[in-house]
């Protein structure tokens, strides 16, 4: 954490004169030298991983009218779209339910592809290319196929299904469930692309590549999952990485990618994972190739020479010659767009997990922001702080954000450590406001503390209740966090007041009235070094329990 400092005779402090020389309560430290275990996460040391929840980091996304336009640029989906546009009335289909041979050239020449290459050769590119438009066009339902009625021939028939006005229209949900559907066809498709064919799937006349046996419907089934979760994984991997880079800094190496999946937290990677790194990067390449046709990511795959046999006479690569940026490129980029980001946050609520936004604490008045974001558990306080900051008044904010502060609640420290920071936000702005409060018994303290840390003169000293009632809130603040930053806690109560005679202080503390006193207590025994503070602190926190009522 930034900036953290113990004793510092250059800092003013806010105690009283009633305060041993020496000591340092909380109240005297900047809020910024406290504040972070709102935002820590992980896992503790004896927590089991497998028994926490997983926080997937709140994101700030376009809006829909903006994402929508994006979709309806895809390529892809925008050759469904043109494709269910031309078959109205209706078009005969052959007995797949695909544009009759006849037919292929013409239905490229709606989508702007060259209708010679598709006339002269079933199997090429472009008759590729439009068949594959055409099997999202049926999946999504923009086309769909039936029987000929009247007049329409015999057979069958595709014409414009019923969710293609909706995507014409522009409307940003028609649009948006329209492309989502997309992306989870691709999806499948890029997951099941590689696999084998289970040997009951291949017909009479087809046969395996040699080098490729047919597996078993069970070795098929297990090849998929483990693929599916692959993907998975490195979706989710990248909606992280996102959520925290900085503004042009998403694109991620497919190296770091599969680093990241492989490597555990906190090791170097060893001979073998390297192996499995590798192994990794293959195995992405070509699902990550077709999520990019759907626009969920910006994709450069793996240069296939990286992998061709030096010529004779050629010399190998070193591997400790340098590598500059285009080089490390050819092993593969990628990058989750603003449209990607919207479609993995889908499919992460559809698994249950919480993925909140940004500023989703920071559409209301100052209780709701204060109140939602210290009872989420998964939140990023200085985003949503910001979002509510921006662009009001700062006078009449702080003054609303000190009203909401109040309350003597469990929660009640975290929403006054959260005013600390919004009020630093508005800035010097909020001084007047924050005067106005300094005879409050609860927010006086760290109105003192702020406006000293703010440069501000004449800042009367705390009486002696109010001084010890805040060294009380600021380290309860601390503790609500459910992994607890052990090193400042140590420092904060190693600050403290408590030499040579701790029982003294702790006599003073255990007196106050706040609903948190005993767990402070408790932790000054827990933080503190000296056997001695310890055993006075226990006693202590045994005292103010029996004094208040349960």
């Amino acid at each position: 954490m930034a900036g953290r400092r113990r004793n510092n005779p250059d800092r003013p402090s806010v105690t009283g004169s009633g305060a041993e020389q020496g000591g340092v309560l909380p109240s005297d430290l900047a809020v910024e030298e406290l504040y972070g275990a709102l935002t820590s996460g992980g896992f503790t040391d004896e927590a089991d991983p497998d028994d926490e929840p997983v926080f997937v980091p709140p994101v700030r996304l376009l809006p829909e009218p903006e994402l929508a336009a994006a979709a309806l640029r895809v390529p892809l989906l925008d050759r469904a779209v043109r494709l269910a546009r031309w078959t109205a009335p209706y078009r005969a289909v052959d007995e797949f339910g695909e544009p009759a041979a006849a037919a292929v050239a013409e239905a490229a020449a709606a989508l702007g592809l060259p209708a010679e290459a598709a006339a002269e050769d079933e199997g090429n590119g472009v008759t590729a290319d439009v068949l594959r438009a055409w099997a999202l066009a049926v999946d999504l339902e923009l086309i769909v196929v039936g029987r000929a009625g009247p007049g329409e021939g015999d057979g069958e028939v595709a014409r414009p299904g019923p969710e293609l006005a909706g995507v014409e229209s522009g409307e940003p949900g028609a649009v948006l469930e329209a492309w989502l559907s997309a992306a989870d066809v691709v999806l499948d498709t890029a997951v099941e692309a590689d696999l084998p064919f289970p040997d009951d799937e291949l017909g009479a006349d087809a046969a395996q590549p040699a080098d490729e046996p047919a597996a078993s419907v069970e070795e098929s089934e297990a090849a998929r999952e483990e693929a599916q979760e692959l993907l998975d994984q490195a979706l989710q991997v990248l909606y992280e990485s996102t959520a925290f880079a900085e503004p042009g800094a998403e694109t991620v190496p497919l190296g770091v990618l599969a680093a990241l999946l492989v490597v555990p937290d906190g090791e170097e990677p060893t001979e073998e994972m390297l192996g499995d790194i590798t192994s990794v990067m293959v195995s992405l390449d070509p699902m990550l190739a077709d999520l990019a046709e759907i626009g969920l990511l910006e994709y450069r795959p793996i240069d296939p020479d990286l992998f061709e046999e030096p010529e004779e006479g050629e010399l190998p690569a070193q591997p400790d010659a340098p590598v500059d940026d285009e080089e490390a490129a050819r092993f593969g980029l990628v990058r989750l767009t603003p449209l990607g980001q919207y479609g993995v946050r889908q499919w992460l609520l559809e698994e249950g997990f919480d993925a909140p936004l940004v500023g989703e604490h920071a559409t209301g008045d100052a209780a709701a922001l204060l109140t939602g974001v210290s009872e989420a558990l998964n939140v990023l306080p200085d985003e949503e702080i910001r979002e509510w900051v921006r662009g009001r008044d700062p006078l009449p904010a702080a003054r609303e954000l000190l009203a909401a502060a109040r309350g003597g609640d469990t929660l009640g420290p975290v929403r006054r450590m959260l005013c600390q920071l919004a009020l630093t936000e508005l800035g010097t702005a909020a001084e007047p406001a924050v005067r106005e409060v300094l005879d409050d018994p609860e927010l006086g303290g760290f109105g003192r503390a702020w406006l000293v840390q703010h440069g501000a003169a004449d800042v009367p000293e705390p009486g002696r209740t109010m001084a010890l009632w805040t060294t009380v809130d600021t380290l309860a603040a601390q503790l609500m966090d459910a992994e607890v930053d052990t090193e400042l806690m140590t420092e904060l109560v190693g600050g403290l007041p408590l030499s040579p005679e701790p029982a003294a202080f702790l006599g003073e503390l255990w007196r106050v009235d706040h609903v948190c006193t005993a767990d402070v207590l408790d932790a000054i025994g827990e933080y503190h070094g000296d056997k001695n503070v310890a055993k006075e602190a226990r006693k202590a926190a045994y005292k103010a329990r029996s004094r208040r009522p349960s």
